[in-house]
């Protein structure tokens, strides 16, 4: 019988590379330490040194350490050179990212506050920015910043920590009050950097995963909220452009559009992998690692392949 499309036969494999999609993190600076240190002792120190790292966006806002969270990311490749790293931009993190002036220009012919006219009905309600510097910024930056008038957030059951974003603790962690301008200066160049360099979307080529019929080959896609229904080339190519001239980027903010794995890639062997949706999701081949949800008593997890191995913050597996 002839493989079906998409599900040829794997030629005998080399040693299959280890790849850590590890979820989001919300500035959580000891619980990624212990996850990181999980992982360390978990995976074997060849392969762990020569890993894929693949952290799925959402470093900032609602846990205390934002600051300390960006440092340790920076600090991995030179502690780590054999591994390769791919830190994914989340929802959060373009908003912070605004915020501090670091997102790509929009393309010619428009401007940062085009993308207020969509959602200005929200702008009383959620308290937009309008500080210092407001005029020139993307919509997303100014909801950041905002101080919202509703203080309980009645899906979630919390409060809201300043924002619609609960980005008050990521101001606090850089050493200055939510909504003040002084975040701008108060930011290291190194990590409006890391901001201004975050990917939208990430590929990699022959990556393995265990299944029922054993060890199989695919194609990763790693976006942080998913991929919509239909339409997968023209979606890619827009992350990979980083074009901000919409005001919100389903991609990385979307919730039910998101979840399943495209139409076109259903009939292709492709693994879909994303954090964002404060869930733990293994479906086939449609990974969703957010077990921590940006929420204190909640672990922060990874996934590891290509065994589909979970590893959180909380696990005692230290040496």
């Amino acid at each position: 019988m002839e493989p079906q499309e998409g599900l040829a036969q794997d030629p005998k494999p080399t040693k299959e590379r280890t790849v850590c999609c590890i979820g989001d993190l919300h500035g959580y600076v000891n619980k990624l330490k212990k996850l990181w240190s999980n992982l360390e002792s978990l995976i074997d120190p060849p392969d762990f040194q020569s890993a894929l790292i693949i952290f799925l966006g959402d470093y900032c806002d609602r846990g205390p350490n934002t600051r300390q969270v960006i440092d340790f990311l920076i600090s991995l490749p030179s502690k780590y050179p054999k591994q390769t790293h791919v830190f994914l931009c989340g929802n959060h993190d373009l908003a912070f990212a605004a915020f501090v002036g670091v997102l790509p220009a929009p393309a010619s012919g428009t401007e940062f506050p085009d993308t207020w006219r969509e959602y200005a009905a929200s702008e009383e309600r959620e308290g937009w920015y309008k500080g210092e510097g407001y005029e020139g910024m993307h919509l997303q930056g100014r909801r950041w910043a905002g101080k919202i008038a509703v203080r309980f957030n009645s899906i979630k059951g919390t409060e809201y920590m300043g924002s619609i974003y609960d980005a008050a603790p990521t101001f606090e962690s850089y050493g200055v009050p939510h909504g003040s301008a002084d975040l701008v200066k108060a930011v290291p160049g190194e990590h409006k950097k890391f901001l201004a360099g975050l990917v939208w979307v990430h590929e990699e080529e022959r990556v393995c995963i265990e299944t029922e019929e054993g060890i199989k080959h695919c194609k990763l896609i790693a976006v942080h909220a998913g991929l919509e229904k239909n339409g997968v080339e023209q979606q890619l190519k827009f992350l990979k452009a980083r074009d901000t001239r919409v005001p919100k980027v389903e991609a990385l903010s979307g919730r039910k559009s998101v979840w399943d794995i495209p139409e076109d890639l259903r009939k292709t062997r492709t693994i879909v992998v994303s954090g964002h949706h404060g869930k733990l999701h293994i479906e086939g081949l449609r990974l969703i690692i957010d077990q921590g949800g940006g929420l204190l008593n909640n672990p922060v997890a990874a996934l590891v392949l290509p065994s589909k191995k979970i590893v959180r913050d909380t696990d005692d597996l230290a040496k």
